[in-house]
């Protein structure tokens, strides 16, 4: 093992100059793609956007060529036990040197076909004709001449590496340390190399980039060119493997026919079309100038009870609640346990059926029946969605404009100065570029997804006038020295406070809008060591603006996200106006469900065990057993389906 040690200490030069020339030639290699497509910049595009983008992906870089590095290891370490074997060396840098090299080359051809970095297709493409597909790249992209290209070129780029590596740089010094002092240095700048390289240029996942957070430019070629051939095909591989892992749900067609069925009270056949036809019932309100959904980052529903009231942390929607044209249900659960459930949700308007829409070919063809911005469009309405952080998280941009929004707006839309986290801008500047963008002659609808009261919580919450010793006074005596607690109620108040600073800045300057505020998922933290279902798992939804009066809403009525469009459409839309979802709107409605819970006015309890097991928090009232299981099942039957499948119950797709 001391031989290994001494073998590395002597060869730590090689190790860090490796680790630089692969950075650099991937850093390069950036340079090079962004400098031959520039026909795709936009052309609004200015040079400090370019150099945002250059900077954050020689950061991302970091992560790639430390595993370069680890691969390069192997031949340095053999070179070290003997010298004989640094021909092995030769050829691992060859290989990676030319793997390196020709996805460089390759990519441009598949960003000019497909406009995006390496993508889904290539996993698409090991289900094509092989022999027919080698002969398009053939014919079509000159496969022999630039595969002769680049073995030339690697094989260059190679002898220039093998000359760094092999001329030292003159650290006279180095030879005259230790053995003990020369490990140390290697661990400590292994252990530098290795944390930057592990989290994208920082020193934790707070501070570095990785492929979902980094798209924060507002250009789309510029989000592609910052992830690096590696990275690109890395995410191509984690989206695929999140759509084979969500294949959905094992219900027959003829399980889907009968239970779409018994939640519609409709014969509709094989047609799902015809079961989630609605018909409005005629408008509740004037028509709003523009309507806002925002799904709040971790909003749950808790910190609106009577008994949290002295933390004093959801202060701005309680004055919201009280006042005169607001509605509001705490009967109330979100589509998933994170982020992205709410974000399929609300733009397909699909429960949770296990699968994962927003990597799904069929959700990126074309809308769906159900999806909420084609609908809105219907009414009148230019839509937009509004997202403050990286347009490549979870693959929202795309997601959103497929599924019929007419704009999308991210990072990259958002002042460039703007404080925030690696998840997205704070608050209070996403809702000011919102404000911004307010065309008061265009009808205008929409979502808002922001992201601060999320980890790591780094905002400076002093400055923003929070009373932390006043909550850590309202805490219980066992949690008033939990600082990590307070600093979270701390960004919940937050995103409390700039959604209500939003709202009245908005009904101030256009009285005539109407606003949805909803959390996107609860279960992050709670003061309660051991909190009840309820306080656990429900969100808030409010509904404020012109026209809205209290009582509006039944006081049995619950439901989940997949409530809120219908109940929407059924506020504004004439009377017949035809529209389609899975739920049901709120005027109606008297069951929740999602992922794994279901709710009422009066209980809470859990999908796998129905009504054996539940929790009350009103009266002791219990929905019919069987009727909860059809509904659970139907909502999540009809989903998937139409998911997966489309409109027309057969079940021979299933075989296909």
């Amino acid at each position: 093992m001391k031989s290994v040690v001494s073998g590395l200490n002597r060869n730590l030069e090689k190790i860090l100059k490796t680790f630089l020339f692969f950075w650099l030639l991937l850093c390069l290699y950036r340079i090079l793609f962004m400098a031959g497509m520039t026909e795709y910049l936009a052309a609004d595009c200015d040079f400090s956007t370019v150099c945002t983008a250059i900077f954050s992906g020689a950061k991302l870089s970091l992560q790639t060529a430390g595993g370069i590095t680890l691969f390069m290891l192997v031949g340095i370490i053999a070179e070290s036990i003997c010298h004989r074997l640094k021909y092995f060396r030769y050829i691992c840098a060859y290989s990676a040197i030319f793997v390196t090299t020709l996805l460089f080359v390759a990519r441009f051809p598949f960003y000019q076909q497909f406009h995006s970095g390496f993508n889904q297709m290539l996993f698409t493409a090991l289900h094509e004709d092989m022999y027919a597909l080698f002969m398009s790249l053939v014919d079509e992209f000159q496969l022999p001449a630039k595969l002769a290209l680049v073995i030339l070129l690697s094989f260059a780029i190679t002898c220039v590496f093998n000359k760094w590596l092999s001329r030292p740089i003159g650290f006279k010094l180095w030879s005259g340390l230790s053995f003990r002092v020369q490990t140390a240095v290697l661990v400590l700048c292994t252990y530098v190399v290795s944390t930057l390289s592990l989290y994208g240029g920082g020193w934790s996942w707070r501070t570095g980039v990785n492929w979902e957070n980094a798209g924060i430019t507002n250009d789309t070629f510029l989000n592609e060119s910052i992830l690096d051939d590696y990275q690109a095909i890395y995410r191509a591989y984690a989206n695929q493997m999140r759509m084979e892992a969500c294949n959905g749900l094992s219900f027959t067609a003829q399980d889907v026919e009968n239970l779409a069925g018994r939640l519609t009270g409709k014969d509709g056949g094989n047609d799902l079309s015809v079961y989630l036809a609605k018909s409005a019932q005629g408008e509740k309100i004037a028509k709003p100038q523009h309507i806002f959904v925002i799904v709040s980052e971790s909003y749950a529903n808790w910190p609106l009870l009577d008994k949290y009231a002295d933390l004093h942390i959801a202060d701005s929607m309680r004055n919201i609640i009280a006042q005169d044209d607001t509605i509001y249900t705490s009967h109330m659960l979100p589509s998933g346990s994170s982020t992205v459930g709410a974000l399929m949700t609300m733009v397909t308007g699909l429960a949770n059926s296990n699968l994962y829409l927003t990597t799904m070919p069929e959700a990126l063809a074309k809308p769906y029946l159900t999806a909420t911005a084609p609908q809105m469009k219907q009414l009148g309405y230019e839509t937009g969605f509004w997202y403050s952080g990286p347009a490549t998280w979870e693959n929202i941009q795309e997601f959103c404009l497929a599924q019929g929004f007419d704009r999308f707006y991210s990072r990259g839309n958002i002042a460039e100065n703007a404080a925030g986290s690696v998840w997205g801008a704070d608050d209070e500047y996403l809702y000011q570029a919102v404000f911004d963008n307010i065309d008061e002659n265009k009808p205008s609808f929409n979502i808002i997804l922001n992201t601060s009261n999320h980890s790591p919580f780094n905002i400076d919450l002093a400055a923003k006038g929070f009373d932390a010793e006043a909550v850590k006074n309202a805490l219980p005596e066992n949690e008033r020295n939990n600082q990590e607690l307070i600093k979270e109620l701390g960004h919940f108040w937050y995103a409390d406070k700039a959604a209500g600073e939003f709202i009245a800045k908005v009904k101030a300057k256009y009285p005539d809008s109407l606003f949805v505020f909803v959390g996107d998922h609860a279960d992050r933290y709670n003061i309660d060591k051991v909190p009840s279902m309820y306080e656990r798992y429900t969100v808030p939804l409010i509904i404020t603006g012109r026209g809205i009066d209290k009582n509006m809403l039944p006081q049995d009525c619950a439901g989940s996200h997949i409530d809120i469009m219908p109940t929407l459409i059924e506020l504004i839309a004439p009377r017949d106006f035809t529209y389609y979802s899975v739920g049901k709107s709120l005027f109606e409605n008297k069951i929740g469900e999602n992922y794994g819970f279901w709710i009422t006015a009066d209980a809470i309890g859990n999908t796998d065990e129905l009504t054996d097991k539940p929790q009350f928090f009103g009266k002791e009232i219990l929905p019919d057993k069987a009727q909860l299981e059809d509904y659970i099942n139907a909502v999540r039957a009809v989903s998937w389906w139409l998911g997966k499948y489309g409109t027309i119950i057969d079940g021979n797709m299933l075989q296909q």
